[in-house]
């Protein structure tokens, strides 16, 4: 965390949000052992696929192709050819609309009918009207509010903070402060980690909103439909910072004093969390 003026003030990642990550991250090294699947008792092609909420593109594709047994990289190259019905915004990149269910699967499933079913499944659960009903007060496309629900995803400790997170983004975007995500960050680098350095920083990847200013040009996973109504419906507040002091602990807050106390108390349980460890 850098100590900045409150304008530029950084968010802390959220313990959960750094924690799937990584998790995730392990997944696409060692899809074989943690991709999700519902085994046929003939042992042969599974029944069914579970991508879990906040999976990256990347992720679904590996698992995709682990679970119809195609080889590496077939479903990538597929979602280019699909012909996906993404919105506009989306210019064919799937990320954000590949929705995290589970999908059953038989011997006529390919890549790219699996693919359509969970572009087919996002677009049913983000024109519901629960979904949809707070995004024309915030002013943002439907593009835009699922770019936000992808970082909700990632940052919220629990789904019970999710509207407060996603109020956070709104507010920060109304005040002109860059979101200052590490989410976003390291989705732009293509990596999942603990650790921010100042070089990373300094990162020139659109999606460095540390750097830059709004939203990331796309959605950074797959948010799942609780991330996608606090996005579209944020719970009321005028908070600006927020930081998981430990599991269950998310405090929120608009002054930039109280984030001080609260980060150097969050850097206290983690020094303290190593020593013991």
């Amino acid at each position: 965390m850098l100590n900045e003026t409150p304008r530029r003030s950084t968010i802390r990642l959220t313990r959960r949000g750094r924690i799937v990550l990584l998790a995730t991250g392990a997944v696409v090294a060692a899809a074989a052992v943690a991709v999700p699947l519902t085994l046929s008792g003939d042992e042969g092609r599974p029944e069914a696929l579970t991508i879990p909420e906040g999976w990256r593109a990347g992720q679904v594709y590996d698992a995709v192709d682990q679970a119809l047994e195609v080889p590496a990289g077939t479903t990538r190259k597929a979602a280019a050819k699909a012909n996906l019905k993404l919105p506009s915004d989306a210019s064919g990149n799937p990320e954000g609309y590949l929705f995290p269910a589970t999908y059953p699967l038989d011997d006529k499933s390919t890549p790219q009918s699996v693919l359509a079913y969970m572009v087919a499944t996002a677009n049913q659960k983000f024109n519901g009207p629960k979904t949809t009903a707070g995004a024309p007060q915030n002013a943002t496309s439907q593009y835009q509010t699922v770019t936000i629900a992808s970082i909700v995803e990632a940052e919220a400790d629990n789904k019970e903070d999710m509207g407060k997170v996603a109020r956070v983004i709104y507010n920060r975007l109304d005040h002109g402060m860059p979101l200052q995500m590490d989410s976003t960050l390291n989705y732009g680098l293509g990596r999942s980690t603990l650790t921010t350095s100042k070089q990373d920083l300094k990162s020139d990847s659109p999606y460095n909103t540390y750097a830059r200013m709004g939203l990331p040009p796309s959605p950074i996973g797959n948010p799942g439909e609780q991330a996608m109504k606090a996005a579209a419906n944020p719970t009321p507040g005028e908070w600006l910072y927020f930081v998981t002091v430990k599991p269950g602990d998310t405090r929120f807050t608009a002054d930039y004093a109280e984030q001080q106390k609260n980060v150097a108390e969050f850097n206290k349980s983690q020094a303290a969390a190593k020593r013991d460890g």
